[in-house]
């Protein structure tokens, strides 16, 4: 996968040690942005550097949804367990197999019972 992985505060930073060890390329947001940056912020640094965003915030998706933006592209982890150890190998699959779709914009959503995969921009 080409695409640079924004991994959201919201999510261990021990993401960016598992995805580095499967060959994704991947920043966690505290060691580039603010905290406590809004959602906005995070956003903008993704589509200029070219970035998905990894997530457990359901804002991202409303954000795609309102603004009917063509990117970032967000994967969306939804579950009780959301660390690499539990997780990881479904979402490195996603981001495996999805990779075209990632890098031309897609909201992805990874939850324990399914998979969805939306090109943006949505409502199209």
């Amino acid at each position: 996968m080409s695409v640079h992985v924004l991994v959201d505060m919201n999510l261990t930073p021990n993401w960016v040690g598992y995805f580095a060890t499967h060959g994704i390329d991947s920043t966690h947001w505290s060691t580039v942005g603010d905290p406590a940056a809004p959602d906005t912020e995070l956003m903008e640094w993704a589509r200029i550097n070219h970035a998905a965003i990894f997530t457990y915030d359901l804002d991202f998706g409303t954000a795609l949804a309102l603004t009917g933006a063509a990117g970032p592209s967000v994967i969306q982890l939804r579950g009780r367990d959301v660390l690499p150890s539990q997780a990881g190998s479904t979402v490195v699959k996603v981001l495996q197999k999805y990779a075209a779709e990632i890098e031309a914009g897609a909201l992805v959503v990874i939850d324990e019972t399914r998979l969805r995969v939306r090109i943006l921009p949505l409502g199209d």
